[in-house]
């Protein structure tokens, strides 16, 4: 199975860096019939990772995957399930 990663730790407060990262994986992803993307916000005050996951739940996201799962042992990191 084909898995991309993206780590935001460098630029967590960087917000136009953080949207063009995740649209720019969500794309390659598309585009390479990637199966899965693992996001890592990291666990800090839980910020990032709301900002993530509202990221993912727009409408014109939101249809381009099947499902997002949040690692239950890990709560810094975030999986994006693909079906193509």
């Amino acid at each position: 199975m084909a898995k991309l990663k993206l780590d935001l730790h460098e630029i967590y407060n960087r917000g136009d860096k953080i949207e063009a990262a995740l649209n720019s994986i969500i794309e390659e992803a598309v585009d390479r019939r990637i199966d899965l993307v693992e996001i890592i916000p990291g666990k800090g005050s839980g910020q990032l990772k709301k900002r993530v996951l509202r990221f993912l739940n727009q409408p014109e996201i939101r249809k381009l995957y099947h499902r997002v799962e949040k690692d239950s042992k890990n709560f810094g990191r975030i999986f994006v399930h693909f079906r193509h």
